[in-house]
C-alpha cells in the first residue's frame, strides 16, 4: 500500500509544480487519510495558506498559523520535503523513510500532516517504536497530551533504551500536570543519557518535575550533576537556567542571552517564570508565561508549558 501511495504523492508534487495548484489526479487511493494529507497545496506562499486555516488552536483558544521560516530557508525546507517524497518512493517499506518525510513535514509545522503518515507508518509497523515516537512529539506539537504520552508509553513499552521516548513521555506528562507520573519518565530518561547535551535537556524537566512536586531537596541534587563545563551543542539554555537554578548566573544573565532568539526566549522564559512561580510569586510568573505568548514561535516546548501554565490560571 506505501508503494502506491508513494507513486500517487510523486505525481501531486509534480502536478503541483506545473500548474501551481493542488489537483487530484484520479487514483483508486485518493480517500486514504495519508493521500489527503499530503494534498494540501505544496507551491502556495505559507502566507496564503494561513489565511485559511489554522495549523493549531491553542490551549487558550488562540489560532496558530505554520509559518516555520521565509525565503531561501523556507525554499530549502520545501526541498527537503520533496526529497524526502522521493526517497519514499525509492523505499515505501521502509521505517526510516516513513520518519524522514514526517519530518520534512514537521519542519514545515505541517504537524497535523506529518501525524498522518507516521499513522500509516503504525498500520505497516505497528512494532515500530519509533513511529510511536515521533508521532507522539507531534501530538505534544498540537496540544493533544493525552495521546502523546499514550504513544510514548508504547513506544517505551517496545523500546526502553531510547532517550527521546523516555523524554518525551515525560514532557508530555509534565504538561498534563501528572508531575508523579514525569517524575518517573524522566527518572528513567536520565538512566539512559549518552552524552551531557542529554542530561541538561532532562535534568531542566526532571527539576522542574520535582520542584513542582514540593521535592525541593531532591530538586537540590539534580543540580549537583550540572557544571559550566559541561558539552553543550544545542542545550545552551536548559544549561543556563540550570546554572541560574544553582546560583552561578542571574536572572538578567540569562535573559539577555536569549533576547535574540524566539526559540531560547520561550525555554528560559518559562524556566524563569517557573522559578517565580516556586517562590509564590504567581502574578510574577504569570508576567513571563504572557510574554511568551507574544513571540512567534509556538512550536517550542517552553512556548507550550506556558501556554498550560497559563491555562491552568485561568
Amino acid at each position: 500500500m506505501f508503494k502506491r501511495i508513494a507513486l500517487y504523492l510523486v505525481a501531486v508534487i509534480a502536478y503541483s509544480a506545473v500548474s501551481g495548484q493542488t489537483a487530484r489526479p484520479s487514483d483508486p487511493e485518493r480517500d486514504l487519510p495519508l493521500v489527503r494529507a499530503v494534498c494540501k497545496t505544496q507551491q502556495v506562499p505559507y502566507k496564503e495558506q494561513d489565511e485559511k486555516e489554522p495549523e493549531v488552536v491553542s490551549l487558550l483558544g488562540k489560532k496558530l498559523y505554520a509559518a516555520p521560516a521565509e525565503g531561501e530557508e523556507l525554499a530549502k525546507l520545501q526541498t527537503n520535503l520533496q526529497e524526502a517524497l522521493r526517497a519514499v518512493e525509492a523505499d515505501p517499506d521502509s521505517v526510516e523513510t516513513i520518519i524522514a518525510y514526517g519530518r520534512a513535514l514537521a519542519g514545515l509545522w505541517r504537524y497535523h500532516d506529518a501525524i498522518e503518515v507516521y499513522s500509516k507508518g503504525i498500520i505497516a509497523h505497528p512494532d515500530a517504536a519509533m513511529l510511536y515516537r515521533h508521532r507522539g512529539h507531534r501530538y505534544i506539537s498540537i496540544r493533544e497530551f493525552g495521546k502523546a504520552a499514550s504513544d510514548m508509553a508504547k513506544a517505551a513499552a517496545l523500546n526502553d533504551k531510547d532517550f527521546d521516548i523516555w523524554y518525551h513521555l515525560g514532557l508530555a506528562h509534565y504538561l498534563r500536570g501528572e508531575f508523579d507520573k514525569a517524575r518517573a519518565a524522566n527518572e528513567s530518561c536520565l538512566k539512559v543519557v549518552a552524552d551531557d547535551d542529554s542530561k541538561i535537556a532532562v535534568s531542566n524537566w526532571l527539576y522542574a518535575t520535582l520542584r513542582r512536586l514540593g521535592m525541593k531537596d531532591d530538586a537540590a541534587r539534580v543540580l549537583e550533576g550540572i557544571s559550566e563545563g559541561m558539552k553543550v551543542e544545542e542545550n545552551t539554555s536548559y544549561l543556563n537556567l540550570l546554572l541560574f537554578f544553582k546560583g552561578l548566573k542571574t536572572e538578567d544573565e540569562v535573559l539577555a542571552w536569549a533576547a535574540d532568539s524566539e526559540l531560547d526566549a520561550a525555554t528560559v522564559g518559562y524556566g524563569i517564570g517557573c522559578w517565580h512561580l516556586y517562590s509564590g510569586q504567581k502574578e510574577k510568573a504569570r508576567g513571563f508565561f504572557e510574554k511568551i505568548m507574544t513571540g512567534r514561535y509556538w512550536p517550542a516546548f517552553g512556548f507550550i508549558a506556558a501556554e498550560a501554565e497559563l491555562a491552568r490560571m485561568k
